[in-house]
């Protein structure tokens, strides 16, 4: 079994946290950001129905970068939304969680279908580690032109390629191609796409 981390030999716990080695969440300057990320997240599902010009304005402070076309439609939630990217027309359901411990990129002209999850966090197989509290994470890549169906799971580490279909309830926990429909948990690729 592994020791803990030294506490103090160096990079804080952002910087840990953002080169994707093991850090500790509960640490003040990450609980200060994921407290904004999570107060944003409320503030647009709240804003959506009743003002969208305020909602779009509050998602471009939320989110690293969002193209202006993108919807996103409420509930929503991140750890921190600021290392989420999502281009241009871009379609989100309802019930949308994105823990963004890592970088978290959507390409353009996505659908994602509602309870979608992209999750980034990984913990230590390790006790001793994980009973300390370490935790780390890995990046997803959504390609161009991929729909998500409702209900998807897409785990730390996946990159699923340009014009993918993942059918309803998938559980991706390996990169997908391009051009391919996958289902199933784990998600396998069942056909090719033209």
């Amino acid at each position: 079994m592994n020791q803990p981390p030294d506490l103090h030999d160096g990079p804080t716990m952002l910087e840990r946290m953002e080169a994707g080695d093991l850090y500790i969440a509960d640490d003040a300057d990450l609980a200060a950001a994921a407290q904004r990320g999570i107060r944003l997240a409320d503030e647009y599902s709240r804003t959506w129905a009743a003002d969208p010009g305020a909602a779009k304005d509050i998602l471009a402070e939320l989110l690293g970068s969002c193209a202006l076309d993108v919807e996103i439609r409420p509930p929503l939630y991140v750890d921190y939304g600021s290392h989420i990217t999502i281009g241009a027309g871009t379609f989100i359901n309802f019930n949308f969680t994105a823990l963004d411990v890592a970088p978290i990129t959507i390409g353009c002209d996505v659908m994602i279908g509602p309870h979608v999850q992209l999750l980034t966090p990984t913990h230590p197989v390790d006790p001793i580690l994980r009973r300390a509290k370490w935790e780390a994470a890995q990046p997803i890549t959504i390609g161009d032109n991929v729909w998500l169906g409702g209900g998807v799971i897409v785990l730390p580490g996946v990159t699923i390629g340009e014009n993918t279909v993942v059918g309803a309830g998938a559980v991706v926990t390996r990169d997908l191609p391009a051009n391919v429909v996958a289902v199933g948990n784990p998600a396998r690729i069942v056909r090719e796409l033209p």
